[in-house]
């Protein structure tokens, strides 16, 4: 009977390792083996039921793994990765009660939020990153200062960029506070940093970013570090696309939020969300502002402990010397007396 021979990286895919693009660059990379030997071609064929192979030194189970698919609301503050090496909460942390090894499709940094699709079947997620129609993504993004209907006119128009013109499909404001503005973008090409770049080209400063929707995926009724598991069928079905990568149905994300008329309404009163001020809070020194304003605060309630104290020894001492006083004078009037009354 013939052996079956399938492309390595399907098997490091199908073994819930990495997605299959990404084992094409492990292999590429010289760090797959097959039965000691170090593959670097990408059209290997190995039979999983005879051969041996390893990614980074360690032997992988090409059995195949049951397959998982976890849809996981991602906080602030958690890295997108397996491990990192400055020790850093990652996702993994967050689903560490999954016994097979899952991985991320797609990405979100460090500092967005939102929904985030886990899983050790390489074929799906990449179907779901380069599916052959663009799927909808819904983004909720929170900016300094105030968003004019001059500035929202430029974000709908889009902007090249090192990456190709970024253009979304809608741009609306959804909530005005006293300082800062959410705006709801709505993208379907997915590129690397899309919304950050789009809004620091046009000198918009990113306060929260937020993923709310893929299709008709969402995180609704999952809580911040939350996740719950789904079918293959229903993981596709609700983001709306099959197997092979094609829309069956477009959905639209309805969103609660109503959008605010910036025409009729118009913006806050308060300094424009493409003013230079906002800069130091963009996400290469966002730690290091951070730092300096609790560095601040701790500064400001020390100087303010500090003013209490003098303020309530300068009260003490003024007590103390009027006290003194009484005092004094209570004894100079004692001197002052010639006779004395004294009772037998």
């Amino acid at each position: 009977m013939k052996a079956t021979q399938i492309r390595l990286q399907k098997v490091i895919a199908d073994a819930g390792i990495t997605s299959r693009r990404k084992a094409e660059e492990m292999i590429l990379e010289g760090r797959v083996e097959v039965n000691g030997k170090t593959i670097r071609e990408l059209g290997t064929k190995v039979d999983p039921s005879e051969d041996v192979v390893s990614v980074d030194d360690q032997a992988i189970d090409t059995r195949g793994t049951e397959k998982l698919y976890v849809v996981l609301n991602k906080p602030r503050g958690i890295m997108t990765t397996l491990s990192d090496p400055e020790g850093r909460k990652t996702i993994i942390d967050l689903v560490a009660d999954i016994t097979e090894r899952v991985y991320p499709v797609g990405r979100l940094d460090y500092l967005s939020e939102g929904l985030l699709i886990l899983t050790n079947d390489g074929v799906i997620a990449n179907t779901i990153i380069h599916p052959s129609e663009n799927v909808t993504k819904v983004y909720e993004v929170k900016v300094f200062g105030a968003v004019t209907p001059e500035i929202l006119k430029k974000l709908r128009a889009g902007v090249s960029s090192e990456v190709g013109f970024l253009k979304p499909k809608n741009v609306r404001v959804i909530k005005q506070l006293k300082m800062k503005t959410w705006i709801e973008f709505r993208l379907t090409s997915g590129r690397n940093r899309e919304i950050r770049r789009l809004c620091e080209a046009y000198g918009l400063t990113v306060d929260k970013l937020r993923r709310v929707a893929i299709g008709g995926l969402t995180v609704e009724g999952i809580k911040a570090g939350g996740y719950r598991s789904v079918s293959k069928k229903q993981l596709l079905d609700l983001i709306g696309i099959n197997a092979d990568g094609k829309i069956v149905q477009d959905y639209d994300y309805q969103s609660p939020k109503r959008s605010v008329n910036l025409r009729m309404k118009g913006a806050q009163n308060c300094t424009a969300a493409d003013d230079k001020a906002f800069n130091k809070f963009r996400r290469e020194t966002y730690f290091e502002t951070i730092k300096e304003l609790d560095e601040r605060k701790i500064k400001e309630a020390e100087q303010k402990q500090m003013e209490a104290y003098r303020e309530k020894e300068e009260k003490h001492q003024k007590r103390q010397y009027k006290k003194k006083k009484r005092l004094e004078k209570k004894n100079e009037q004692k001197a002052n007396v010639h006779a004395q009354i004294i009772k037998l």
